[in-house]
């Protein structure tokens, strides 16, 4: 393919931050100032908002996925209220995230997490009860004090329910979608990631479920109720019965790592999603999934050759407000 003179027409032009007023004024800005990462937040903010757009409509009648995937270290910051709106307005109709997203939205949900610093000594910290994620201070109370006495009575709840409902098969199609939504609905606080989940009954994968502390509890439930179990096979089903008879399918993958890899696994099974934006700050000369590029997905039939897709680099908790203040 060769290149003409005439292929370039669009001028780089200067931010007037003067005028800059919101959010949306600055993205407007973004889009013709261009330069380096500007322009590919520009490119994910157009292919997310027509992808929301296409799932919000029915794109006519049609079935629209608008996969969401990310890391469980993004609930413990405020970006959890991007989560939030995802699922309230919503914008995303299937999850897939990691353990901790529970641990995180359930504890925040009885105690706060505090600000701190990467610098902080952790040797100091450890020895008056405190843990360090990145530079958010996450208090020992939060997993002991709140994750086992809330979580193991309500899992005894849950088991009850379940028996009366199916008393020969009480776990048949007990994955972590259901355990999600009866999480959800015992949990009264709008601001709750799985409350809202629950409400709208968005199906949340967690494909790694025993990698956490709510993985904990399952198992230590399990020590006193010997039958408990988790269908986990009873996600696919559900993730297979979307992906099946879908007639479009969008993604937005922040990280990687198992919560990705979901995503992009069922919908090579549809020949590829239709759009696709990933968020990432590792490198990807190192061959691993986090820093796997959309188009490496290309070659996997993962990501359909002609669909609208972007890499950006860069940090979710400054990107991802950004986009949501202009999406939402």
């Amino acid at each position: 393919m060769a290149y003409e003179r005439d292929d370039f027409d669009q001028p780089v032009e200067d931010y007037d931050l003067r005028s800059t007023e919101t959010i949306s004024d600055l993205l407007r800005q973004m889009k013709t100032a261009g330069g380096f990462t500007a322009t590919k937040l520009i490119d994910a903010r157009d292919i997310l908002r027509n992808a929301i757009s296409e799932t919000k409509s029915g794109a006519d009648d049609k079935k629209v996925l608008n996969w969401l995937s990310f890391p469980a270290c993004l609930m413990a910051t405020g970006t959890r209220g991007f989560f939030h709106e995802a699922v309230r307005s919503r914008a995303y109709n299937v999850i897939s995230t990691t353990c901790g997203t529970l641990d995180h939205d359930i504890a925040r949900t009885f105690r706060d997490y505090y600000h701190g610093s990467f610098d902080l000594d952790d040797v100091l910290l450890g020895n008056v009860g405190l843990n360090r994620l990145g530079n958010v201070i996450v208090p020992n109370e939060c997993y002991g004090d709140i994750l086992e006495p809330v979580i193991l009575p309500w899992l005894e709840e849950i088991e009850a329910e379940r028996k009366t409902k199916n008393p020969n098969n009480p776990w048949l199609g007990f994955g972590s979608v259901e355990l999600c939504w009866a999480f959800g609905d015992r949990i009264e606080d709008e601001s709750s990631f799985l409350h809202q989940v629950a409400k709208h009954r968005i199906p949340v994968v967690i494909p790694g479920l025993s990698d956490g502390s709510i993985g904990a509890q399952l198992f230590m439930h399990r020590q006193k109720s010997p039958d408990f179990m988790i269908d986990f096979l009873a996600d696919e089903q559900i993730l297979s019965d979307l992906t099946w008879t879908a007639d479009r399918s969008h993604a937005l993958m922040i990280g990687g790592g198992i919560s990705k890899h979901h995503v992009i696994w069922w919908n090579q099974y549809r020949d590829g999603l239709d759009s696709a934006v990933g968020i990432t700050t590792a490198p990807e000369f190192d061959g691993s999934l986090s820093g796997a590029r959309t188009r490496e997905a290309i070659s996997w039939g993962k990501i359909r050759p002609d669909a609208p897709h972007v890499t950006v680099e860069g940090e979710a908790s400054v990107l991802l407000p950004l986009i949501g203040a202009d999406l939402f």
